[in-house]
């Protein structure tokens, strides 16, 4: 009997921690962090808010949500992944934050009461879920009204060229890169697999609508290799 989804993403990310941070640059060219840069821009996150980053694997957008709240504030990254806690924590402790604090759990069901946090973010970890809209769901309720869920994942190229090369890359190029730098080429052989199936931008913004959020906005990256979907939980 083969493993399930969870099972499988799980082996990977065990597996992986170690080189997941340089992989993340190698495979995005370095983009990844513009990407978040410009996603935290339209976020507007304030001091003393609350916030939850969801599938946070080494915590660098936890860290970048812990700036911005401030010492009034609190941030929560969660994620199943034992070893990339441990990667995150450890960045954690070098840093001057007392207001962020990582924890096991599961993005299917978030051990957290309804109507808890300002924002909830979850970057590049949505493709890797069993069920998307289980987990916008349950991002959806553990938000404050006026709150704000925020996705920052891949996505599906529509320009001509470059939809195919986009495609090719990750079918084939991505897998040797993992091979190369992390010696993972079956890990990421698997992840280019998550990538490849996730739904486009118009498909995941229904999808924002579909589990209650108000205002969805998109925003793509680099030809649509990555966008951005912001959606807005109004009661």
């Amino acid at each position: 009997m083969g493993q399930s989804k969870e099972e499988r993403v799980h082996s990977v990310f065990e597996k992986i921690y170690k080189n997941y941070d340089q992989m993340n640059s190698v495979i995005s060219f370095q983009r990844h962090k513009a990407w978040r840069k410009e996603t935290m821009k339209r976020m507007k996150v304030m001091p003393g808010q609350q916030a939850l980053d969801v599938c946070c694997g080494t915590a660098d957008w936890s860290i970048a949500l812990a700036q911005e709240v401030g010492a009034e504030g609190k941030v929560i990254g969660l994620d199943f992944s034992q070893n990339m806690l441990k990667i995150g924590q450890e960045k954690i402790e070098q840093l001057p934050y007392s207001n962020i604090e990582l924890i096991h759990g599961n993005a299917m069901n978030l051990p957290f009461e309804d109507n808890s946090f300002d924002f909830v973010t979850i970057g590049f970890g949505l493709r890797n879920v069993p069920d998307y809209m289980q987990v916008l769901k349950e991002m959806h309720r553990v938000l404050k009204p006026g709150g704000k869920a925020v996705c920052l994942e891949t996505s599906q190229p529509t320009l001509p060229v470059f939809k195919q090369f986009f495609a090719f890359y990750f079918r084939y190029i991505m897998p040797v890169f993992g091979k190369i730098f992390a010696k993972s080429y079956s890990e990421y052989s698997w992840l280019q697999e998550s990538a490849r199936d996730f739904p486009g931008m118009k498909e995941l913004a229904a999808m924002f609508e579909e589990a209650g959020f108000d205002k969805v906005e998109v925003k793509a990256f680099t030809g649509g290799a990555a966008a951005m979907h912001v959606g807005l939980k109004n009661k």
